[in-house]
């Protein structure tokens, strides 16, 4: 069935714990592209900043008062979004990450389409007997997904090996080449550090200070990196539980710059960027970094290598949690800033051409089209990033 004049626009919840970091960029992303083509969009979480974005964007933005991991207020939070589901009449649910996908699920069972992306999987996150829980999960809840989208083919192999049974769709994590782009001229990083030497080479990471984005393998890395490189400087943009631990080892060179806004311009800063991630689905930060420009060093997880150009492999990818490997990446990276230049282009160019928001916006339409059986408009190209 196609939508006609008469028809009204489809009803979508977004449902979304946790509410910053990468998640949060593409709940944004999609709300904003889903509420220009016309689709009415409301978005359950709890409250927080993105709330607040997402209400002057237009969204319908419900309160949804969810811990970020499962807990022993599981059972209540499932009832009060069988509440704001019973509310809100969605055609389609999309729950996003671990969290609101075990909460979406359990309120919705079924009885509504139901997409899931899961954004890394929740058994990656943990070992022992919780890594077993959170994967019998996984595959029971599979059932209660219409489709499962994963950002990179390797997030789906991944699935396929655990034994997750279910209807897959691949979707790469897009960016917004209007926001995210090379710098007009040399003053940002003096903005942003105006007591560092601006001929310092910059080293910049960006994440949430946490055990996935290994801020703590990248600390390890660093001495051996400042003494080949000895006047080298790291930021770290970000906050996250790992904040303490990691400001007590951080040496003089290592500044933190706390959780921002807009990330753009410490990419237009840095003469690198660094993602030393334990696991992912497919991080958008190196995707952001290259489209401002920027060389980048990032770990083999899932979605790495898909969201880089073949040329880039041999220069960009380290094993993951091998400091010495990231260590001779970044060193070797910031002694040739002519390879740096060249990087930084040739990551742009691919971002440009393969990861732009607008195309990741039209696929997620198009799974909507096939659970709904109706058209989705999608016409939004000119008013996406109003």
């Amino acid at each position: 069935m196609h939508l006609s004049a008469t028809d009204p626009p489809p009803r979508v919840l977004h449902l979304t714990q946790p509410v910053d970091g990468g998640v949060a960029r593409v709940v944004t992303d999609l709300a904003r592209a889903q509420l220009a083509a016309g689709l009415h969009v409301t978005v359950a979480c709890p409250d927080s900043g993105l709330s607040a974005a997402l209400r002057a964007l237009g969204a319908d933005v419900r309160h949804w008062a969810a811990t970020r991991s499962p807990g022993p207020t599981l059972v209540r939070e499932v009832r009060r979004l069988a509440r704001v589901i019973e509310d809100v009449g969605p055609e389609l649910v999309h729950a996003h990450s671990a969290k609101a996908g075990l909460a979406g699920r359990l309120a919705v069972r079924g009885r509504i389409p139901t997409v899931f992306q899961p954004h890394a999987w929740s058994f990656e996150a943990v070992g022992g007997p919780m890594a077993a829980l959170a994967l019998n999960w996984e595959r029971r809840g599979a059932r209660w997904a219409s489709r499962t989208v994963c950002v990179s083919e390797a997030e789906r192999a991944t699935g396929l090996r655990a034994g997750i049974r279910t209807e897959w769709s691949v979707i790469p994590n897009g960016i917004d080449p209007e926001r995210y782009h090379p710098a007009a001229d040399g003053t940002v990083r003096t903005g942003l550090l105006p007591d560092v030497d601006p001929r310092a080479p910059l080293v910049v990471c960006v994440g949430r200070l946490c055990r996935q984005k290994g801020q703590d393998l990248l600390l390890q890395a660093w001495a051996s990196v400042l003494r080949r490189v000895p006047e080298a400087r790291l930021v770290l943009v970000g906050d996250g539980p790992d904040r303490a631990a990691l400001k007590a080892r951080a040496p003089r060179s290592v500044l933190f710059a706390g959780a921002v806004a807009d990330a753009a311009p410490w990419y237009q800063a840095a003469d690198l960027v660094v993602l030393p991630s334990r696991w992912e689905g497919m991080a958008l930060a190196p995707l952001e970094a290259m489209a401002c420009g920027r060389p980048v060093v990032v770990t083999d997880v899932d979605g790495a290598r898909e969201s880089l150009p073949p040329s880039l492999a041999p220069h960009c990818l380290v094993p993951p949690r091998d400091p010495a490997r990231l260590a001779d990446a970044v060193a070797g990276l910031l002694g040739d800033p002519l390879l740096c230049e060249s990087l930084g282009h040739q990551g742009r160019r691919h971002v440009l051409s393969t990861h732009d928001v607008r195309h990741t916006a039209e696929r997620v339409a198009g799974v909507y089209r096939d659970l709904l059986g109706r058209e989705v408009p999608t016409e939004y190209r000119e008013s996406i990033h109003s």
